[in-house]
């Protein structure tokens, strides 16, 4: 065995060793990069360098400054206006709350970009109704954690600026139109499955809203969500960059926060920059130790040796494209969602791109597999938060996402096989 093919044995099995172990992910990919530059007799410095470079880019930015908003917006209490607005839509048809739940997590998606913080925030909020009002406690967890998977595909998700930056430096602005239709789709087939359910289970339309709280509900509603049209608008528009963009975000969600409703104490501000710089810093330690991890690769032709085995197995992009999705299905169960954009993105995207896949449509599809990956145990982080918040068992909570899990099934074989459903949007807008 040839000292290369030794090394890329070394790389995978002290990758999965130390996983193994419960060493943090980012630990582990340092830890069998190191070891293997070790083994070829690359000069040490050479990691170092690689990590510094994997976080020198500016785009990197727009990351924490979505990650303040949602922080920021999510402290303000501006899921509960969310919420209202979104009963005010939807609310007086049957199982009118189930509805409200799914268009609420978009609603907050679109201001977090984070599935973690879409079912704490509004799960906090919605739980605990739907029990009220006669819902199962399961089925309100299980509803609630699949529709916060919305916010790992609408823009602004600062997942997509994660893979915008490993793929190469794909176009942010792409990548967050491209997410919309698919959005839409996800948020349309939850929205049939909780009303097919709420009908079968007898579950009861919301009371009306009184006419003469209708406008404020509006007002409050649709400044709460407009720091994701100040994202997401000043992109497209070409007037701010996505970082430009994030950093004027942050400035608007504190003045409507603490400036405007002020429902918080401005000295809880400080623990929202700890809460942000505590994620960020994973986030980028993250980056910085999948860059060595990718360098080790690249260095080793991992990606063409795993494009060759594709190839061999099949010349039809149909069938690469259901081995790449069962891949991506069962990997996101043990495998966090930030790790596996940055892991798999080098290793796929070679794939798709040899089979004829546009890299945006790759890299909608990589996220929308990560993101049900947050609903499935062992990892299953968004799991764990309904869970905790509804007060059930993992168990419980599993069987109760099963139905809405089959539905997202279903749209992720629609963006997988018919392009046009993630390209169309990008498009218009070159």
């Amino acid at each position: 065995m040839e000292a290369n093919d030794i090394a890329v044995w070394l790389l995978g099995i002290s990758f999965l060793v130390f996983t193994l172990l419960r060493l943090p992910v980012a630990q582990a990919l340092f830890a069998s990069s190191l070891l293997t530059m070790v083994y070829l007799d690359v000069p040490l410095p050479t990691i170092g360098q690689q990590m510094i470079n994997g976080v020198r880019t500016f785009s990197l930015l727009a990351i924490p400054f979505f990650i303040l908003t949602g922080q920021i917006m999510g402290e303000g209490g501006l899921a509960q206006r969310l919420v209202d607005l979104a009963s005010l839509i939807v609310g007086r048809i049957r199982g009118g709350l189930a509805l409200v739940n799914c268009i609420a997590c978009m609603f907050f998606g679109n201001i977090s970009g984070s599935a973690g913080a879409d079912a704490a925030s509004v799960g906090s909020v919605m739980i605990p109704a739907m029990v009220k009002k006669g819902y199962d406690a399961d089925y309100a967890v299980g509803l609630t954690i699949s529709s916060a998977i919305q916010g790992v595909v609408v823009p602004p998700s600062h997942n997509l600026v994660l893979y915008s930056i490993v793929a190469g430096g794909l176009s942010i602005k792409s990548l967050f139109l491209a997410g919309i239709v698919p959005g839409f789709l996800l948020l349309g087939s939850l929205m049939t499955v909780a009303y097919l359910m709420a009908i079968k289970r007898g579950y009861p339309a919301s009371e009306p809203v009184p006419s003469s709280q209708r406008p404020g509900i509006i007002f409050h509603g649709l400044l709460s969500i407009s720091p994701a049209f100040i994202i997401l608008g000043g992109i497209v528009s070409g007037i701010f960059t996505a970082t430009e963009s994030g950093a004027l975000a942050v400035v608007y969600s504190f003045i409507l926060a603490f400036g405007v409703y002020r429902e918080v104490p401005l000295s809880r501000m400080w623990n929202v920059l700890k809460r942000t710089l505590r994620t960020v810093m994973m986030v980028y330690f993250l980056i910085s130790a999948s860059a060595a991890f990718g360098y080790v690769m690249a260095f080793l032709s991992v990606p063409e040796m795993i494009t060759e085995w594709f190839l061999g197995v099949s010349n039809n992009p149909y069938v690469i494209l259901l081995l790449i999705n069962v891949l991506l299905l069962i990997l996101g169960g043990p495998m966090d969602m930030a790790p596996m954009i940055l892991i798999l993105t080098p290793v796929l995207l070679p794939v798709c791109v040899a089979i004829g896949m546009d890299p945006i449509h790759f890299g909608l599809v990589l996220i929308f597999n990560a993101g049900m990956g947050l609903l499935t145990p062992p990892v299953g982080t968004v799991l764990f938060i309904g869970c905790a918040i509804g007060n059930i068992s993992i168990s419980q909570g599993t069987k109760a996402m099963m139905p809405f899990f089959y539905a997202m099934l279903v749209v992720l074989a629609l963006i997988t096989y018919v392009p046009a459903t993630v390209l169309w949007l990008p498009s218009m807008f070159p």
